[in-house]
């Protein structure tokens, strides 16, 4: 079997398991998935979507960002750590896509990575979800599982994310990685892969290495 074509058995057996390919963070528009995305380093998305409700209720466009205190920012967004950054990011991206792209989030990777905090991770996500052009969103669970699976052999992201470009069909890719994240939370998590459990048993190196069965 090639890594093409267990990319593709990969695939069709998330598709099967996981037909709901959903971002797990709630957002009402391209804005606030970018800065619920910045929160969520270093943090459960589960956690940002306990702090975003009160934050984008009282910063509920552009603008209010863009002229927002940013001791309120951290106070609003404290428990997803690393708040300061975070704060600091959030109003500088509002004033740099205000200034830069007319006040609306950019829709390519180059343009998404130059606001501030925003690294090829955030980026492809906003690419993916947003604009629905083909995006691989290199994350823990995606980085971790593509090794397992034996399509990747690299803990790098951008090595990751260029190499699963090349292996999955590019209108899937997308949604590959979020199934992917939710395979992760459910069945594949990193201390103890259930893999008698697991839909990609068949096409994964790991399992067939460890002689699993379902």
């Amino acid at each position: 079997m090639t890594d093409k074509e267990r990319a593709l058995g990969c695939v069709e057996a998330l598709k099967k398991e996981y037909p709901d390919a959903l971002c797990s963070l709630e957002a009402k528009d391209p804005l606030q998935l970018l800065i619920a995305t910045r929160l969520s380093a270093q943090c459960t998305d589960a956690r940002v979507n306990l702090v975003t409700p009160a934050l984008f209720e009282k910063y509920p466009d552009l603008d209010s960002f863009c002229n927002a205190d940013v001791q309120d920012i951290e106070e609003l967004i404290h428990s997803c750590g690393f708040f300061r950054a975070k704060a600091r990011d959030i109003i500088g991206m509002a004033q740099k896509i205000k200034s830069d792209f007319g006040g609306k989030v950019p829709d390519s990777i180059e343009k998404l990575t130059s606001l501030p905090g925003v690294g090829r991770k955030t980026a492809n996500l906003i690419i993916g979800d947003v604009f629905k052009k083909p995006a691989v969103v290199a994350d823990t669970h995606l980085i971790r599982i593509s090794n397992l699976l034996g399509l990747v052999s690299s803990k790098d992201p951008y090595k990751v994310e260029l190499r699963l470009k090349e292996l999955l069909p590019p209108e899937e890719s997308s949604d590959f990685c979020h199934r992917v994240v939710l395979h992760g939370r459910a069945v594949c998590v990193a201390r103890r892969p259930d893999c008698g459990r697991c839909c990609m048993m068949e096409f994964c190196k790991y399992a067939n290495a460890q002689k699993c069965a379902k």
